[in-house]
Protein backbone atom coordinates (compact mmCIF):
# COMPACT_ATOMS: atom_id res chain seq x y z
CA UNK A 1 0.00 0.00 0.00
CA UNK A 2 3.16 2.33 0.97
CA UNK A 3 4.71 1.28 -2.36
CA UNK A 4 1.31 2.24 -4.02
CA UNK A 5 1.14 6.00 -2.47
CA UNK A 6 4.72 6.59 -3.77
CA UNK A 7 3.74 6.00 -7.38
CA UNK A 8 0.58 7.92 -7.08
CA UNK A 9 2.26 11.15 -5.60
CA UNK A 10 5.09 10.82 -8.44
CA UNK A 11 2.72 10.84 -11.00
CA UNK A 12 1.45 13.96 -9.66
CA UNK A 13 4.56 15.59 -9.31
CA UNK A 14 5.07 14.79 -12.90
CA UNK A 15 1.56 15.90 -14.20
CA UNK A 16 2.09 19.11 -12.08
CA UNK A 17 5.77 20.25 -12.87
CA UNK A 18 6.62 18.94 -16.33
CA UNK A 19 3.52 20.81 -17.89
CA UNK A 20 4.63 24.30 -16.40
CA UNK A 21 8.01 24.11 -17.50
CA UNK A 22 6.87 23.03 -20.91
CA UNK A 23 4.37 26.24 -20.94
CA UNK A 24 6.90 28.33 -19.96
CA UNK A 25 8.93 27.05 -23.04
CA UNK A 26 6.17 27.28 -25.45
CA UNK A 27 4.43 30.82 -24.92
CA UNK A 28 8.53 31.98 -25.08
CA UNK A 29 7.93 34.78 -22.02
CA UNK A 30 10.72 33.38 -19.98
CA UNK A 31 11.71 35.09 -16.77
CA UNK A 32 15.24 36.00 -16.27
CA UNK A 33 17.65 33.77 -15.00
CA UNK A 34 21.19 34.10 -13.10
CA UNK A 35 23.71 34.13 -16.44
CA UNK A 36 25.52 31.15 -16.32
CA UNK A 37 27.66 30.43 -18.99
CA UNK A 38 29.41 26.85 -19.21
CA UNK A 39 32.31 25.87 -18.00
CA UNK A 40 32.41 21.89 -18.62
CA UNK A 41 34.64 20.98 -21.35
CA UNK A 42 33.56 18.75 -24.53
CA UNK A 43 34.90 14.91 -24.81
CA UNK A 44 38.81 14.25 -24.46
CA UNK A 45 41.61 16.33 -25.92
CA UNK A 46 44.08 14.73 -27.67
CA UNK A 47 46.33 17.47 -28.96
CA UNK A 48 48.42 20.13 -28.35
CA UNK A 49 48.36 23.53 -30.03
CA UNK A 50 51.81 24.97 -30.67
CA UNK A 51 51.73 26.70 -34.30
CA UNK A 52 52.81 30.62 -33.34
CA UNK A 53 50.91 33.64 -35.27
CA UNK A 54 51.72 37.10 -35.92
CA UNK A 55 49.82 39.86 -34.11
CA UNK A 56 48.13 40.89 -36.58
CA UNK A 57 46.91 36.93 -37.90
CA UNK A 58 44.01 37.74 -39.81
CA UNK A 59 40.92 36.21 -37.93
CA UNK A 60 37.61 34.59 -40.15
CA UNK A 61 34.66 33.57 -37.95
CA UNK A 62 31.23 32.04 -39.76
CA UNK A 63 28.44 30.99 -38.19
CA UNK A 64 27.93 27.05 -38.15
CA UNK A 65 25.16 25.79 -40.88
CA UNK A 66 24.54 29.01 -42.25
CA UNK A 67 24.67 27.33 -45.58
CA UNK A 68 23.01 24.27 -44.89
CA UNK A 69 19.66 25.03 -43.89
CA UNK A 70 16.60 22.38 -45.13
CA UNK A 71 19.98 20.11 -45.66
CA UNK A 72 21.01 17.46 -43.06
CA UNK A 73 23.28 19.14 -41.37
CA UNK A 74 21.13 22.07 -40.46
CA UNK A 75 22.03 22.28 -37.00
CA UNK A 76 19.79 21.84 -33.95
CA UNK A 77 16.36 23.18 -32.91
CA UNK A 78 17.94 23.74 -29.41
CA UNK A 79 15.95 22.40 -26.02
CA UNK A 80 13.06 24.71 -26.20
CA UNK A 81 11.97 23.70 -29.87
CA UNK A 82 12.93 20.65 -30.01
CA UNK A 83 11.94 18.92 -26.43
CA UNK A 84 9.06 21.78 -24.94
CA UNK A 85 7.93 22.72 -28.18
CA UNK A 86 8.69 26.62 -28.42
CA UNK A 87 8.28 28.99 -31.56
CA UNK A 88 11.70 29.06 -33.44
CA UNK A 89 13.52 31.94 -33.05
CA UNK A 90 12.96 32.62 -36.61
CA UNK A 91 11.04 30.38 -38.96
CA UNK A 92 13.38 30.04 -41.39
CA UNK A 93 16.19 28.29 -40.22
CA UNK A 94 17.07 26.61 -37.28
CA UNK A 95 17.58 27.89 -33.80
CA UNK A 96 21.05 27.07 -33.61
CA UNK A 97 21.71 28.96 -36.89
CA UNK A 98 20.62 31.99 -35.27
CA UNK A 99 22.23 31.85 -32.62
CA UNK A 100 25.53 31.08 -33.95
CA UNK A 101 24.99 33.91 -36.26
CA UNK A 102 24.35 36.41 -33.47
CA UNK A 103 27.22 34.94 -31.74
CA UNK A 104 29.14 35.75 -34.43
CA UNK A 105 28.88 38.72 -35.21
CA UNK A 106 29.05 39.65 -31.39
CA UNK A 107 32.72 38.12 -31.49
CA UNK A 108 33.72 40.31 -34.73
CA UNK A 109 32.38 43.19 -33.42
CA UNK A 110 34.01 42.80 -30.28
CA UNK A 111 36.83 41.65 -31.76
CA UNK A 112 37.60 44.55 -33.83
CA UNK A 113 37.01 46.91 -30.99
CA UNK A 114 40.28 44.90 -28.93
CA UNK A 115 42.17 45.42 -31.81
CA UNK A 116 42.63 42.26 -33.64
CA UNK A 117 42.56 41.68 -36.99
CA UNK A 118 39.25 39.82 -37.77
CA UNK A 119 36.10 39.43 -39.86
CA UNK A 120 32.94 37.83 -40.21
CA UNK A 121 31.56 35.75 -43.52
CA UNK A 122 28.19 34.88 -44.40
CA UNK A 123 27.25 33.23 -47.36
CA UNK A 124 24.04 35.13 -47.67
CA UNK A 125 22.07 31.69 -48.93
CA UNK A 126 20.88 29.47 -46.50
CA UNK A 127 20.78 26.25 -48.71
CA UNK A 128 24.01 25.48 -50.92
CA UNK A 129 23.55 21.70 -51.51
CA UNK A 130 27.19 21.42 -53.09
CA UNK A 131 30.12 22.06 -49.80
CA UNK A 132 32.43 23.09 -52.62
CA UNK A 133 30.47 26.29 -53.79
CA UNK A 134 32.77 29.04 -53.65
CA UNK A 135 30.44 30.93 -51.87
CA UNK A 136 30.08 27.77 -49.15
CA UNK A 137 31.58 28.40 -45.85
CA UNK A 138 33.45 25.72 -46.13
CA UNK A 139 35.27 27.28 -49.59
CA UNK A 140 35.68 30.70 -48.34
CA UNK A 141 37.04 29.41 -44.92
CA UNK A 142 39.42 26.81 -46.85
CA UNK A 143 41.18 29.53 -49.03
CA UNK A 144 41.35 32.05 -45.66
CA UNK A 145 43.22 28.85 -43.96
CA UNK A 146 45.69 28.25 -47.35
CA UNK A 147 46.10 32.54 -47.29
CA UNK A 148 47.71 31.97 -43.68
CA UNK A 149 45.06 33.52 -42.05
CA UNK A 150 42.81 31.41 -38.93
CA UNK A 151 39.22 30.25 -39.48
CA UNK A 152 36.68 29.61 -37.09
CA UNK A 153 32.80 28.16 -37.54
CA UNK A 154 30.79 29.13 -34.58
CA UNK A 155 28.49 26.58 -33.00
CA UNK A 156 25.49 25.63 -30.51
CA UNK A 157 25.83 21.85 -29.83
CA UNK A 158 22.67 19.66 -29.48
CA UNK A 159 20.63 19.55 -25.93
CA UNK A 160 21.54 16.67 -23.60
CA UNK A 161 21.41 13.89 -24.55
CA UNK A 162 22.38 14.39 -27.55
CA UNK A 163 25.26 16.82 -27.79
CA UNK A 164 28.76 16.60 -26.26
CA UNK A 165 28.72 19.87 -24.91
CA UNK A 166 31.29 22.64 -24.79
CA UNK A 167 34.83 22.35 -26.76
CA UNK A 168 36.76 23.51 -29.61
CA UNK A 169 37.74 20.80 -32.32
CA UNK A 170 40.52 22.17 -33.74
CA UNK A 171 41.56 22.58 -37.71
CA UNK A 172 43.83 19.45 -38.58
CA UNK A 173 45.02 20.81 -42.22
CA UNK A 174 48.32 22.23 -40.54
CA UNK A 175 49.99 22.27 -36.80
CA UNK A 176 47.47 22.71 -34.46
CA UNK A 177 46.99 26.25 -33.76
CA UNK A 178 47.94 28.27 -30.37
CA UNK A 179 44.07 30.22 -31.04
CA UNK A 180 42.84 26.45 -30.45
CA UNK A 181 44.85 25.97 -27.52
CA UNK A 182 43.34 29.13 -26.21
CA UNK A 183 40.01 28.20 -26.72
CA UNK A 184 40.58 24.53 -25.38
CA UNK A 185 41.75 26.07 -22.27
CA UNK A 186 38.35 28.51 -22.35
CA UNK A 187 36.10 26.08 -23.32
CA UNK A 188 37.32 22.60 -23.59
CA UNK A 189 38.96 20.20 -26.18
CA UNK A 190 37.52 17.75 -28.56
CA UNK A 191 39.72 15.57 -30.12
CA UNK A 192 41.10 16.39 -33.57
CA UNK A 193 39.87 13.34 -34.80
CA UNK A 194 36.10 13.64 -33.49
CA UNK A 195 33.40 11.77 -35.37
CA UNK A 196 36.53 10.39 -38.07
CA UNK A 197 37.70 14.44 -38.45
CA UNK A 198 34.68 16.38 -40.07
CA UNK A 199 34.90 18.40 -42.76
CA UNK A 200 35.79 21.57 -41.49
CA UNK A 201 38.73 20.78 -39.73
CA UNK A 202 39.92 18.58 -42.75
CA UNK A 203 39.47 22.06 -45.11
CA UNK A 204 41.59 24.24 -42.01
CA UNK A 205 38.66 25.39 -40.10
CA UNK A 206 38.26 25.07 -36.43
CA UNK A 207 34.64 24.51 -35.01
CA UNK A 208 33.61 26.02 -31.47
CA UNK A 209 31.32 24.57 -29.50
CA UNK A 210 29.88 27.47 -27.30
CA UNK A 211 27.72 25.04 -25.34
CA UNK A 212 24.63 22.42 -25.54
CA UNK A 213 21.34 24.98 -26.02
CA UNK A 214 19.22 24.13 -23.28
CA UNK A 215 18.87 25.01 -19.81
CA UNK A 216 19.42 28.32 -18.21
CA UNK A 217 21.87 29.39 -21.34
CA UNK A 218 19.29 28.99 -23.71
CA UNK A 219 17.18 30.80 -21.23
CA UNK A 220 19.00 33.76 -20.92
CA UNK A 221 19.79 34.02 -25.12
CA UNK A 222 16.05 33.53 -25.67
CA UNK A 223 14.78 36.35 -23.10
CA UNK A 224 15.08 39.83 -24.66
CA UNK A 225 15.79 41.44 -21.36
CA UNK A 226 19.65 38.96 -20.95
CA UNK A 227 19.94 38.13 -24.70
CA UNK A 228 22.73 40.58 -25.41
CA UNK A 229 24.38 40.68 -21.94
CA UNK A 230 24.33 36.92 -22.94
CA UNK A 231 26.14 37.17 -26.15
CA UNK A 232 28.42 39.78 -24.83
CA UNK A 233 29.66 37.59 -22.16
CA UNK A 234 30.03 34.84 -24.94
CA UNK A 235 32.08 36.91 -27.03
CA UNK A 236 34.10 38.39 -24.05
CA UNK A 237 35.03 34.78 -23.03
CA UNK A 238 35.88 34.40 -27.09
CA UNK A 239 37.93 36.90 -27.90
CA UNK A 240 40.11 37.04 -24.84
CA UNK A 241 40.58 33.44 -25.75
CA UNK A 242 42.05 34.76 -29.14
CA UNK A 243 44.17 37.19 -27.62
CA UNK A 244 45.83 35.06 -25.22
CA UNK A 245 46.71 32.55 -28.17
CA UNK A 246 48.38 35.83 -30.50
CA UNK A 247 49.85 36.52 -26.70
CA UNK A 248 51.21 33.25 -26.32
CA UNK A 249 52.74 33.49 -30.10
CA UNK A 250 56.63 33.51 -30.35
CA UNK A 251 55.91 35.97 -33.05
CA UNK A 252 54.16 38.34 -30.52
CA UNK A 253 53.78 39.22 -26.82
CA UNK A 254 51.02 41.89 -26.73
CA UNK A 255 49.35 42.31 -23.27
CA UNK A 256 45.76 40.94 -23.36
CA UNK A 257 43.27 44.48 -23.69
CA UNK A 258 40.51 44.44 -21.29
Amino acid sequence: MGRLALLVCLFLFIAVVVPAKATEAATGQLEPRELQLPTQPGRRKNWLGTRSHPQDLPILVMAGHADSQRLRGSGTPGEAVGIYGARPMDPAITDELYWNLLTAQKIVQLGRERGLNIRYYDPGLRTLPNSNDPRSNWSVGYAHAEQGGYAVEIHYDAHSPHGGGAGVIPAVRFEFSRLDEALSEEFGGYPYDYRGMLGAPRRGISILEIANLEGNLERNLRNPRSSEATLKAIAERVVKALQKGLANSTNGSTALQQ
